[in-house]
């Protein structure tokens, strides 16, 4: 079987806040020795305190994290300026991390190398990957790329390491290492179980347009007219704005994931998105209203819960982006309430708020990256 800890603080002290943490979680444990570990902590910590103080209180623990923009748990609900931990034991599922330094100088290579590492010593049929990369010093799409070459079909999911709006420096974890630039990965095979769902509460309205000239993340024209006049049809004076991403339909999806616009360059016409757009994508802006958003909190642990292939979840993991924060500001809370509220069963669980979201669109595909969406995986061997 699987079990789950889920430790949560928000003392400002590093060292107090992981020894509460402790007492949390080995409660939870009653007495197994955790095999890997996911660590969510807001920037401002001391984080080789924490992750000095995890290994040494669970010698060879497979530990990967990041930094993030709020924190959210079973234990605490959500927070800002916290740290959370989330503890795996299984006597049927085997868990081993890997990491990739350096992605920004070569990221296939960086990625062959988390993922090498991180196979290395599993047996068992490959079940998942968790990932929380670096999104500022590389681009989190082409990450993603290559992981998907590296484990397709195997689902891949998690978030991009995060800070607050300034957007500066984020921090990667792989056991006692503090990194940046890297690409940390945590792989699960054998009977592990699992199932999930994402929703973002926007929905496209008005017309649509093809992309027909793009280069990554920067489109520049959109039914080969510029692309900021296909924002300016409905915002005569557009800027940046979290509150009306794109819906970007993929050739041959029927799903959409959303992209922000982070950037506009009103000579070229152009404009820059928070990830890739793959070229001949048809393309909607959106809107929603702090009550879809909410709610799409619920329909993604929804989609999740009901896809779940087994009796009994053992637990759940949230990916949610800091552009719905932003957003929802002082309801940001009602995220976690909503899917505290759904749950028929206490089950633990634990998330963060991400610089982009990494799920696959559907069952048994490549795992995409989103914007302003909300991720949830469930978790169980029963």
């Amino acid at each position: 079987m699987l079990s789950v800890a889920v430790g949560h603080s928000y003392d400002p002290d590093a060292a107090e806040a992981i020894a509460e943490i402790f007492e949390q979680c080995d409660e939870q444990l009653q007495g197994k020795i955790p095999q890997a570990g996911l660590l969510f902590a807001a920037i401002d910590f001391e984080h080789q305190i924490l992750l000095d103080r995890i290994m040494e209180r669970y010698p060879g623990l497979e530990l990967i994290g990041g930094t993030t923009d709020g924190e959210l748990s079973s234990v605490e609900g959500f927070q800002q300026d916290s740290v959370n931990l989330t503890l795996f034991t299984s006597d049927n599922v085997q868990m081993h991390a890997g990491v990739g330094r350096q992605a920004s100088q070569d990221i296939a290579a960086a990625v062959e190398q988390a993922v090498t590492q991180a196979k290395a010593p599993l047996t068992a049929p490959l079940k998942l990957g968790l990932t929380i990369p670096e999104g500022l010093t590389v681009s989190p799409s082409n990450v993603l790329e290559a992981l998907n070459q590296q484990l397709d079909p195997m689902p891949i999911l998690g978030g991009v390491a995060a800070e607050g709006p300034k957007s500066e420096q984020t921090y990667q974890f792989y056991k006692n290492e503090l990194l940046s630039d890297a690409v940390p990965l945590l792989l699960f095979s054998g009977e592990l179980l699992l199932s999930h769902g994402f929703a973002s509460g926007w929905q496209p309205i008005g017309r649509s347009g093809q992309v027909t000239r793009v280069k990554d993340n920067v489109v520049y024209e959109i039914d080969h007219q510029p692309a900021l006049a296909f924002y300016q049809h409905y915002f005569k004076n557009f800027s940046p704005d979290a509150a009306y991403p794109l819906a970007v339909f993929a050739p041959g999806e029927e799903r959409f994931f959303l992209r922000g616009a982070i950037a506009h360059d009103p000579d070229q016409g152009s404009l820059t998105l928070g990830g890739n757009v793959p070229l001949h994508s048809q393309v909607q802006i959106t809107e929603a209203s702090q009550d879809n958003i909410i709610n799409a909190a619920k329909d993604s642990l929804a989609q999740a819960w009901q896809g779940y292939p087994g009796r009994e979840p053992a637990a759940a993991l949230f990916f949610s982006c800091a552009w719905r924060r932003w957003v929802l500001g002082q309801k940001t809370a009602a995220e976690e309430q909503a899917i505290a509220e759904f749950l028929d069963i206490p089950i633990p669980y634990s998330g963060f708020y991400t610089f982009g979201e990494i799920v696959p669109l559907r069952d048994y595909s490549a795992a995409s990256f989103h914007n302003t969406t909300f991720v949830s995986l469930v978790l169980g061997t029963e």
